[in-house]
C-alpha cells in the first residue's frame, strides 16, 4: 500500500516549503520573546505587502520619501512586520547591507522596535522590524488631532528613548543615524520604542551619520566623523521637541536658553500642566545634551538618571497616557497576528492542519449540496463504504498513500463529491509534494462548498507551494474573512 508514518516528520515536509529559516531554528525565538533575526526572500516580502501596495505604506512621507515603510504579514509566522523599503541607489555593497543588518539584528530590547530580517536581492535592501501601530512620536507631537500628548507622555518618551541608546552603547552600538521624533514608535501597548532603522548606516556610501545638518553634530560638521558623544547631542534635539512641540534647531533653542527665554521655548498646550520645576530641569538637560564640545556632554547613563527623576505618573499604562483605550489596544493586539487556522496554513505546519482537519471531520458535508450516485458505484453499495472507511482510517493514521488510492477510487468514480473528501486528499498531496493535485482537490472543494473557509485555506497553502505566493496570501485573506464571519454567527 505504500509508505506508512504514525507520524508527520522532516520526511512528509513538500521541499516547495522548506526554506534556510525554517531549517535552520532561525523562524523561532531566542528566549526574548523577538524571532530571531533570518533573511527573507524577495518573494516572501512582495506577497506579505500585497506586491508593495500603496495602501500598505506607513511612514509618513508615504510613495515620496527614499526609503517606504509598509506594514506585511510574513507567511513564515503570521505576524504583522513593518518592511522598510530602499531606494534603488541604496546600498550598492550587498555584501556590506547583510553585514550590517546581522549585526543590527543582534540586538534585542523592549525599548527598540527590533530588526527581525533582511532582504538582499538583485537591486532590492528591505529591512524587517517590529510593527509598532500607534504611529510616530513625530505624529503625536506636531500633528495631534485631538489632544496634545501629555507631559508625563514625553518624558517617558525621552526615558524611554535614552534607555534604547544606552542600551545600544553597551551592546556596542553608540552611533545612532539622524535621530529625530519621526523614529520614536509607539508599541500596541502605547510604549515609546527606537527604532532599529537609525541603527542602519543611511546613505549612498554607507558612511553618512545626517540628512540634515541643522541638527547634525558640531564634530561631525568640523571633520565629517562622529563619535560615541554624538548621538547624546541628537538625543538633546529630542528633548527640544518635546518640550516645544515643533522641530526647532538646536542653536535657536540654546540662543532662547542662554536669554533665559524658557517660556517661549516652551509648548503653550504644557501651560499649567508641568511644574516650572521639571520645565526647568529638562530645558537644562536639553542644554547639557547639547554644548558644542562633546566632553561637555553627560553620558547616557546619567542622562538617563536625571529623566527617571522627573517620571511622573510612572505607574500608569502607557496606553493610557497617550489616550489609547482598552479595547483599541486589545484590537490592535488581535491584529498583529493570525488566527490559529490561519497560521497553520501559511506556515504549512502540516501537523497542526492535519489535526485541523481531522477535528473538522465531514461537518462540513452535512452542509453542503453535492450529488450522491452510488449506482455509479461498479460493485456492492457497501463496498464503497468500505472503501471511504479505508480511506479515513489511512487518513488518521497519516498513511497518505492509501489516502490518495482510497479517496481517488471513491471521488474518481463520481459516487459521490465530498468537500471534506476532497481537502484530504488535497492535503495528502501536498504532504507528498503534489502541490498543483492538491490546488485542483481544494478548488473542486470550493466549487461544491464555496462559503468553506477549509477549501479556500488549503488552496492558499499550496499556491504558495507552487511558488505563487501573492495569490496564496489573497487566498488566505479570504479564507480568514469567511472563518470569522461563520465564528460571528455561531
Amino acid at each position: 500500500m505504500g509508505a506508512r508514518c504514525s507520524k508527520l516528520s522532516a520526511c512528509w515536509w513538500p521541499p516547495h516549503f522548506k526554506s534556510p529559516r525554517l531549517e535552520n531554528g532561525a523562524a523561532g525565538e531566542d528566549g526574548s520573546g523577538v524571532p530571531v533575526f533570518a533573511e527573507y526572500s524577495l518573494d516572501e516580502l512582495r506577497a506579505a505587502t500585497d506586491g508593495f501596495a500603496a495602501d500598505r505604506i506607513v511612514s509618513e512621507h508615504g510613495e515620496k520619501a527614499p526609503n517606504v515603510v509598509y506594514r506585511g504579514t510574513l507567511f513564515s509566522s503570521g505576524a504583522t512586520v513593518a518592511i522598510k523599503r530602499f531606494g534603488r541607489s541604496a546600498w550598492p555593497d550587498a555584501r556590506q547591507f547583510v553585514e550590517e543588518a546581522r549585526a543590527v539584528g543582534l540586538l534585542r530590547s523592549g525599548r527598540l522596535s527590533n530588526l527581525i530580517g533582511c532582504c538582499c536581492e538583485g537591486g532590492e535592501r528591505l529591512l524587517v522590524a517590529e510593527f509598532m501601530p500607534h504611529d510616530t512620536l513625530a505624529k503625536h507631537l506636531f500633528h495631534w488631532e485631538t489632544k496634545p500628548l501629555s507631559w508625563a507622555m514625553r518624558v517617558r518618551a525621552a526615558l524611554y528613548v535614552a534607555q534604547a541608546l544606552e542600551y545600544c552603547t553597551l551592546k556596542g552600538r553608540a552611533l545612532y543615524h539622524d535621530l529625530h521624533a519621526y523614529r520614536v514608535l509607539f508599541d500596541v501597548d502605547g510604549n515609546p520604542r527606537l527604532s532599529c532603522f537609525g541603527l542602519m548606516k543611511n546613505s549612498r556610501d554607507g558612511k553618512s551619520y545626517s540628512t540634515n545638518l541643522a541638527f547634525t553634530p558640531p564634530e561631525y560638521l568640523k571633520t565629517g566623523r562622529v563619535i560615541p558623544e554624538s548621538v547624546v547631542y541628537s538625543f538633546g534635539t529630542i528633548l527640544l521637541d518635546l518640550l516645544s512641540g515643533k522641530h526647532i534647531p538646536p542653536s535657536h533653542a540654546l540662543d532662547l536658553i542662554r536669554g533665559r527665554n524658557i517660556t517661549v521655548l516652551m509648548d503653550s498646550c504644557l501651560d499649567g500642566h508641568v511644574s516650572s520645576s521639571d520645565g526647568t530641569e529638562m530645558v537644562r538637560l536639553a542644554s547639557r545634551c547639547l554644548q558644542y564640545e562633546a566632553r561637555d556632554r553627560p553620558n547616557l547613563k546619567a542622562v538617563v538618571s536625571a529623566l527617571a527623576s522627573l517620571q511622573k505618573d510612572a505607574s500608569a499604562p502607557s496606553h493610557t497616557l497617550l489616550g489609547i483605550s482598552q479595547d483599541a489596544v486589545k484590537e490592535n493586539a488581535e491584529q498583529v497576528s493570525f488566527s490559529a487556522t490561519e497560521k497553520a496554513y501559511a506556515t504549512a505546519d502540516l501537523e497542526q492542519v492535519h489535526e485541523l482537519l481531522e477535528n473538522e471531520g465531514y461537518d462540513e458535508d452535512e452542509t453542503a449540496s453535492f450529488n450522491v450516485s452510488l449506482s455509479s458505484w461498479p460493485g456492492q453499495p457497501s463496498e464503497s463504504i468500505q472503501v471511504k472507511k479505508n480511506g479515513d482510517d489511512a487518513f488518521q493514521s497519516k498513511d497518505f498513500t492509501t489516502v490518495l488510492e482510497c479517496y481517488s477510487r471513491f471521488i474518481d468514480t463520481g459516487a459521490m463529491e465530498s468537500p471534506t473528501m476532497l481537502v484530504r486528499r488535497g492535503f495528502a498531496n501536498v504532504v507528498l509534494g503534489r502541490m498543483e493535485d492538491a490546488l485542483e482537490d481544494a478548488r473542486r472543494a470550493e466549487g461544491i462548498s464555496p462559503e468553506w473557509p477549509t477549501a479556500h485555506y488549503l488552496q492558499g497553502m499550496a499556491l504558495i507551494g507552487l511558488g505563487m505566493e501573492l495569490d496564496g496570501h489573497e487566498k488566505l485573506r479570504i479564507a480568514a474573512s469567511l472563518e470569522a464571519q461563520r465564528t460571528g454567527r455561531n
